[in-house]
Protein backbone atom coordinates (compact mmCIF):
# COMPACT_ATOMS: atom_id res chain seq x y z
CA UNK A 1 0.00 0.00 0.00
CA UNK A 2 1.85 3.33 -0.83
CA UNK A 3 1.05 6.29 -0.10
CA UNK A 4 1.23 9.28 -2.19
CA UNK A 5 -1.86 11.84 -1.38
CA UNK A 6 -3.02 12.77 1.47
CA UNK A 7 -6.55 14.52 2.10
CA UNK A 8 -6.22 16.55 5.48
CA UNK A 9 -10.49 17.06 6.67
CA UNK A 10 -10.23 20.29 8.66
CA UNK A 11 -9.74 23.87 9.05
CA UNK A 12 -8.12 24.39 12.65
CA UNK A 13 -4.55 24.75 13.69
CA UNK A 14 -4.16 20.87 13.69
CA UNK A 15 -5.10 20.49 10.04
CA UNK A 16 -2.80 23.25 8.85
CA UNK A 17 0.24 22.27 11.05
CA UNK A 18 -0.29 18.11 9.60
CA UNK A 19 -0.75 19.43 6.20
CA UNK A 20 3.10 21.62 6.56
CA UNK A 21 4.86 18.51 8.14
CA UNK A 22 3.30 16.12 4.91
CA UNK A 23 3.99 18.56 2.21
CA UNK A 24 7.51 18.94 3.42
CA UNK A 25 7.31 15.40 3.37
CA UNK A 26 6.88 14.88 0.10
CA UNK A 27 3.14 14.11 -0.13
CA UNK A 28 0.96 16.01 -2.44
CA UNK A 29 -2.00 16.78 -0.12
CA UNK A 30 -5.45 18.12 -1.01
CA UNK A 31 -6.95 20.26 2.27
CA UNK A 32 -10.18 20.71 2.92
CA UNK A 33 -12.48 22.93 4.60
CA UNK A 34 -16.15 23.55 4.47
CA UNK A 35 -15.74 26.80 3.15
CA UNK A 36 -13.19 27.73 0.30
CA UNK A 37 -12.14 30.38 1.39
CA UNK A 38 -11.23 29.09 4.66
CA UNK A 39 -9.02 26.49 3.10
CA UNK A 40 -7.47 29.59 1.18
CA UNK A 41 -6.69 30.85 4.36
CA UNK A 42 -5.15 27.61 5.88
CA UNK A 43 -2.80 27.90 2.84
CA UNK A 44 -2.04 31.44 3.32
CA UNK A 45 -0.89 30.49 6.86
CA UNK A 46 1.28 28.05 5.68
CA UNK A 47 3.04 30.37 3.58
CA UNK A 48 3.36 32.73 6.11
CA UNK A 49 4.93 29.84 8.49
CA UNK A 50 6.87 28.81 5.52
CA UNK A 51 8.17 32.60 5.10
CA UNK A 52 9.11 32.42 8.83
CA UNK A 53 11.82 29.37 8.48
CA UNK A 54 12.83 31.26 5.14
CA UNK A 55 13.82 34.40 7.27
CA UNK A 56 15.45 32.61 10.27
CA UNK A 57 17.88 30.39 7.72
CA UNK A 58 15.44 27.24 8.37
CA UNK A 59 14.43 26.81 4.60
CA UNK A 60 15.14 27.44 1.33
CA UNK A 61 13.08 29.62 -0.51
CA UNK A 62 12.91 27.23 -3.54
CA UNK A 63 11.82 24.61 -1.25
CA UNK A 64 9.28 26.72 0.40
CA UNK A 65 8.10 27.17 -3.15
CA UNK A 66 8.36 23.82 -3.79
CA UNK A 67 6.38 23.17 -0.50
CA UNK A 68 3.12 25.18 -1.34
CA UNK A 69 3.17 23.56 -4.83
CA UNK A 70 2.11 20.58 -2.99
CA UNK A 71 -0.64 21.75 -1.12
CA UNK A 72 -4.47 22.14 -2.69
CA UNK A 73 -7.05 24.11 -0.81
CA UNK A 74 -10.67 22.72 -1.49
CA UNK A 75 -13.86 22.99 -0.09
CA UNK A 76 -15.85 19.94 -1.83
CA UNK A 77 -15.21 16.45 -0.19
CA UNK A 78 -15.91 14.96 -3.21
CA UNK A 79 -12.05 16.42 -3.89
CA UNK A 80 -10.45 13.73 -1.71
CA UNK A 81 -11.63 11.01 -4.09
CA UNK A 82 -8.08 10.09 -5.67
CA UNK A 83 -6.73 10.11 -1.93
CA UNK A 84 -4.35 6.95 -0.59
CA UNK A 85 -4.99 8.74 2.79
CA UNK A 86 -7.58 10.89 4.23
CA UNK A 87 -7.13 11.96 8.06
CA UNK A 88 -9.78 14.04 9.46
CA UNK A 89 -9.01 16.61 12.57
CA UNK A 90 -12.37 18.05 13.00
CA UNK A 91 -13.95 18.90 16.17
CA UNK A 92 -13.69 16.58 18.93
CA UNK A 93 -16.96 15.22 18.47
CA UNK A 94 -18.07 11.79 18.07
CA UNK A 95 -21.31 12.10 16.42
CA UNK A 96 -19.54 14.86 13.99
CA UNK A 97 -16.75 12.35 13.17
CA UNK A 98 -18.89 9.00 12.10
CA UNK A 99 -21.10 11.19 9.84
CA UNK A 100 -17.58 12.77 8.44
CA UNK A 101 -16.82 8.96 8.07
CA UNK A 102 -20.35 8.01 6.15
CA UNK A 103 -19.41 10.57 3.87
CA UNK A 104 -15.36 9.86 3.16
CA UNK A 105 -16.42 6.25 2.86
CA UNK A 106 -18.81 7.13 -0.14
CA UNK A 107 -16.71 9.75 -1.90
CA UNK A 108 -12.57 7.79 -1.34
CA UNK A 109 -11.57 5.71 -3.45
CA UNK A 110 -11.34 1.97 -3.08
CA UNK A 111 -8.11 1.00 -0.95
CA UNK A 112 -7.90 4.50 0.65
CA UNK A 113 -7.02 4.63 4.35
CA UNK A 114 -9.29 6.59 6.54
CA UNK A 115 -7.59 7.92 9.64
CA UNK A 116 -8.40 10.00 12.73
CA UNK A 117 -6.35 12.58 14.64
CA UNK A 118 -8.59 12.31 17.49
CA UNK A 119 -7.25 12.16 20.83
CA UNK A 120 -9.16 10.16 22.92
CA UNK A 121 -12.35 8.91 20.95
CA UNK A 122 -13.15 5.42 20.15
CA UNK A 123 -11.83 4.86 16.68
CA UNK A 124 -13.95 1.68 16.40
CA UNK A 125 -16.72 3.47 16.25
CA UNK A 126 -15.89 5.60 13.32
CA UNK A 127 -15.00 2.50 11.66
CA UNK A 128 -17.82 0.68 11.97
CA UNK A 129 -19.94 3.68 10.19
CA UNK A 130 -17.68 3.02 6.66
CA UNK A 131 -17.86 -0.12 4.82
CA UNK A 132 -13.80 -0.34 5.01
CA UNK A 133 -13.12 -1.06 8.80
CA UNK A 134 -10.25 -2.96 7.94
CA UNK A 135 -8.42 0.38 6.42
CA UNK A 136 -9.57 2.92 9.33
CA UNK A 137 -7.24 3.83 12.26
CA UNK A 138 -5.58 6.59 14.18
CA UNK A 139 -2.97 8.67 13.31
CA UNK A 140 -2.66 11.43 16.35
CA UNK A 141 -0.01 14.09 15.62
CA UNK A 142 0.40 16.37 18.74
CA UNK A 143 0.52 19.97 18.62
CA UNK A 144 2.05 21.80 17.20
CA UNK A 145 2.58 18.77 14.37
CA UNK A 146 5.60 20.82 12.86
CA UNK A 147 7.31 20.57 15.95
CA UNK A 148 5.81 17.63 18.26
CA UNK A 149 7.71 14.51 17.29
CA UNK A 150 5.56 12.00 18.63
CA UNK A 151 2.55 10.43 16.04
CA UNK A 152 0.34 7.60 17.96
CA UNK A 153 -0.62 4.83 15.43
CA UNK A 154 -3.62 3.76 16.81
CA UNK A 155 -5.10 0.30 15.91
CA UNK A 156 -8.88 -0.14 16.03
CA UNK A 157 -10.31 -4.09 16.64
CA UNK A 158 -11.12 -3.89 12.87
CA UNK A 159 -7.77 -2.08 11.61
CA UNK A 160 -5.46 -4.64 9.47
CA UNK A 161 -1.90 -5.08 9.77
CA UNK A 162 -2.04 -3.45 6.27
CA UNK A 163 -2.91 -0.51 7.23
CA UNK A 164 -0.95 -0.84 10.19
CA UNK A 165 2.24 -0.53 8.69
CA UNK A 166 1.26 1.74 5.86
CA UNK A 167 -0.13 4.71 8.69
CA UNK A 168 3.26 3.81 10.85
CA UNK A 169 5.04 4.60 7.56
CA UNK A 170 3.59 7.67 6.33
CA UNK A 171 4.37 8.83 9.77
CA UNK A 172 8.16 7.75 9.64
CA UNK A 173 8.41 9.18 6.01
CA UNK A 174 7.12 12.55 7.86
CA UNK A 175 10.63 12.20 10.01
CA UNK A 176 7.65 11.81 13.06
CA UNK A 177 8.25 9.08 15.56
CA UNK A 178 5.18 6.63 15.44
CA UNK A 179 4.02 4.44 18.43
CA UNK A 180 1.29 1.87 17.52
CA UNK A 181 -1.32 1.71 20.35
CA UNK A 182 -4.14 0.11 20.79
CA UNK A 183 -8.02 1.46 20.80
CA UNK A 184 -8.29 2.93 24.11
CA UNK A 185 -9.79 6.14 25.47
CA UNK A 186 -6.52 8.80 25.49
CA UNK A 187 -4.32 6.01 23.91
CA UNK A 188 -0.82 6.45 25.83
CA UNK A 189 0.06 9.64 25.99
CA UNK A 190 -3.33 11.39 27.19
CA UNK A 191 -4.06 8.86 29.39
CA UNK A 192 -1.23 9.11 31.36
CA UNK A 193 -1.05 13.15 31.14
CA UNK A 194 -4.52 14.46 32.35
CA UNK A 195 -4.77 12.53 35.77
CA UNK A 196 -1.23 15.07 36.93
CA UNK A 197 -2.87 18.22 34.66
CA UNK A 198 -6.66 17.19 36.61
CA UNK A 199 -4.85 17.18 39.52
CA UNK A 200 -3.38 19.85 39.58
CA UNK A 201 -6.70 21.48 39.13
CA UNK A 202 -7.51 20.16 42.20
CA UNK A 203 -4.29 21.22 44.27
CA UNK A 204 -5.24 25.06 42.67
CA UNK A 205 -8.97 24.49 43.87
CA UNK A 206 -7.80 23.19 47.35
CA UNK A 207 -6.14 25.52 48.08
CA UNK A 208 -2.82 23.86 47.91
CA UNK A 209 -0.69 26.06 46.61
CA UNK A 210 -0.93 29.23 44.26
CA UNK A 211 -1.16 29.04 40.03
CA UNK A 212 2.63 29.90 40.14
CA UNK A 213 3.44 28.17 42.73
CA UNK A 214 2.35 24.67 41.14
CA UNK A 215 3.76 25.52 37.43
CA UNK A 216 7.10 26.41 39.73
CA UNK A 217 7.43 23.34 41.20
CA UNK A 218 6.30 20.95 38.00
CA UNK A 219 9.02 22.87 35.95
CA UNK A 220 11.88 23.19 38.46
CA UNK A 221 11.18 19.90 40.40
CA UNK A 222 10.34 17.35 37.28
CA UNK A 223 12.10 20.06 34.57
CA UNK A 224 8.97 20.45 32.50
CA UNK A 225 9.60 22.78 29.47
CA UNK A 226 5.22 24.15 31.15
CA UNK A 227 3.51 23.80 34.14
CA UNK A 228 0.37 21.96 34.10
CA UNK A 229 -2.23 25.02 34.25
CA UNK A 230 -0.07 26.36 31.56
CA UNK A 231 -0.11 23.30 29.62
CA UNK A 232 -4.11 23.60 30.32
CA UNK A 233 -4.43 26.53 29.20
CA UNK A 234 -2.38 25.94 25.87
CA UNK A 235 -4.54 23.05 24.99
CA UNK A 236 -8.19 24.69 25.90
CA UNK A 237 -9.94 24.20 28.87
CA UNK A 238 -13.09 22.58 26.93
CA UNK A 239 -10.71 19.97 24.73
CA UNK A 240 -9.24 19.09 28.46
CA UNK A 241 -12.42 18.70 29.86
CA UNK A 242 -13.75 16.78 26.71
CA UNK A 243 -10.43 14.72 26.95
CA UNK A 244 -11.34 14.51 30.92
CA UNK A 245 -14.67 13.19 30.47
CA UNK A 246 -14.30 10.19 27.44
CA UNK A 247 -11.66 8.77 30.20
CA UNK A 248 -14.15 8.93 33.12
CA UNK A 249 -16.41 7.71 30.44
CA UNK A 250 -14.63 4.38 29.61
CA UNK A 251 -12.34 3.57 32.76
CA UNK A 252 -14.79 5.07 35.78
CA UNK A 253 -11.02 5.99 37.44
CA UNK A 254 -11.57 8.64 39.94
CA UNK A 255 -8.41 10.65 38.67
CA UNK A 256 -10.12 10.83 35.62
CA UNK A 257 -13.19 12.99 36.83
CA UNK A 258 -13.10 15.83 35.80
CA UNK A 259 -12.14 18.77 38.80
CA UNK A 260 -15.19 20.91 39.13
CA UNK A 261 -13.00 24.30 39.01
CA UNK A 262 -12.20 22.70 35.66
CA UNK A 263 -16.19 22.41 34.63
CA UNK A 264 -16.90 25.99 36.35
CA UNK A 265 -13.97 27.53 33.89
CA UNK A 266 -15.37 25.96 31.02
CA UNK A 267 -18.68 27.32 31.75
CA UNK A 268 -17.58 30.66 31.94
CA UNK A 269 -15.66 30.79 28.86
CA UNK A 270 -12.08 30.96 30.11
CA UNK A 271 -10.79 28.54 28.09
CA UNK A 272 -7.31 29.53 27.58
CA UNK A 273 -5.31 30.79 25.18
CA UNK A 274 -7.66 30.84 22.23
CA UNK A 275 -10.45 33.08 24.67
CA UNK A 276 -7.21 35.06 25.99
CA UNK A 277 -8.21 33.40 29.22
CA UNK A 278 -8.37 31.06 31.20
CA UNK A 279 -5.68 30.24 34.31
CA UNK A 280 -3.64 32.77 33.14
CA UNK A 281 -5.16 36.06 31.59
CA UNK A 282 -3.49 36.55 27.98
CA UNK A 283 -5.13 40.02 27.46
CA UNK A 284 -1.97 41.16 29.60
CA UNK A 285 0.35 40.34 27.40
Amino acid sequence: MTIKRVGIVGSGIMGSGVAEVAAKAGFEVVLRSRAKSTADAMVAGLDKSLAKQVDRGKLEDAERQAVLGRVRAVSDLGELSDCDLVLESIVEDLGAKTHLFTELDRVCKDGAILATNTSTLPVVEMAMHTGRPDRVCGVHFFNPAPAMALVEIVRAITTSDETIVAATEFAAACSKQPVQVKDQAGFIVNALLFPYLNNAVRLLDGGVATRDDIDTAMKGGCNFPMGPLELLDLVGLDTSLAILEALYEEFKDPNYAPAPLLRRMVSAERLGRKTGAGFYDYHRK
